[in-house]
């Protein structure tokens, strides 16, 4: 079953298709529902619901009735519904949990991440390395979610994973030696995986192309136009799909990929490092 969070991105995108179709603007949309142009922002990025009254002004006012808005409140009816992680709510924040709905439906996912293994790839001793302070119940359901959202890589369905990583994201050892050492044979066992690409950046690219944060840009197939970039700080995390930045950010992963080593290298150096590791 398709979760709520991608019916909620489905209908937003319907929405601004069908506002910028009619030629109006989100604060003349925000007018129609007695609110602010931010709520129409929010509505068309999938991030919040939308209440069937609303929805019918909505509709009205763009000028989609009949058959053509009909699929429209089933998706709104759908994206009412709790997502897979709601009841991890008291340990995920809801920014990460709509990012965790949607890395499960993403038929692609591409990662830049130039400090620590990206979540989906890391060991469990990995994970207490790299949280070595904390240790509360909660600590170990984050634990349990992050093994779990793993299992998405495993579905015969899943997304093709593609990552570019930093040489020091392999480098910097968190736990003890072996215990990175398994980490790092971890990655290079998943690179076999036919749905899994895993490229290195090396300290010696020749190239002056480089970016100091990452980003991940989702795609989910022709069922939703538009690519999401996600964009995570300590504290929040932004999500864009205008046409503009998702191109200013595929350009950019473009030119890390042509930097970085191929797959075959970049499993030949993972292994390499993880042997550093062997003491």
């Amino acid at each position: 079953m398709v979760n709520p969070t991608i019916q909620r991105r489905r209908l937003g995108n319907a929405l601004k298709r069908a506002r910028e179709a009619a030629g109006k603007t989100q604060d003349e949309a925000a007018r129609i529902i007695d609110s602010s142009a931010s709520k129409i922002s929010r509505l068309e990025l999938g991030q919040s619901g939308i209440r069937q009254t609303d929805l019918t002004l909505l509709l009205d006012f763009y000028g989609v009735s009949g058959d053509d808005a009909e699929p429209l409140r089933e998706l709104a009816r759908a994206g009412r519904q709790r997502g897979r992680w709601s009841g991890y709510r008291n340990v995920i924040p809801d920014w990460f949990r709509q990012y965790l709905d949607l890395e499960a439906d993403a038929t692609e996912i591409r990662w830049y991440q130039p400090e620590v293994i990206p979540g989906i790839l890391q060991t469990e001793p990995y994970i207490r390395a790299l949280n070595l302070h904390t240790d509360t119940e909660d600590f170990e359901r984050q634990i349990s979610v992050r093994l779990e959202r793993q299992e998405v890589i495993d579905q015969p369905d899943g997304p093709h994973l593609h990552l570019i990583l930093s040489e020091s994201a392999l480098r910097r050892t968190l736990g003890n030696p072996p215990a990175m050492r398994e980490q790092l044979i971890h990655l290079a066992a998943l690179a076999n995986r036919p749905n899994v690409t895993i490229q290195v950046f090396p300290f010696d690219a020749q190239t002056y192309e480089t970016s100091s944060y990452n980003f991940i840009l989702l795609r989910f197939g022709d069922e939703m136009a538009s690519e999401v970039v996600y964009l995570e700080t300590l504290t929040d995390a932004d999500y864009l799909d205008g046409p503009d930045a998702v191109r200013a950010y595929t350009r950019l992963w473009e030119r890390l990929t042509a930097a970085a080593l191929g797959p075959v290298e970049s499993r030949k150096f993972i292994l390499r490092i993880a042997d550093e590791n062997r003491g």
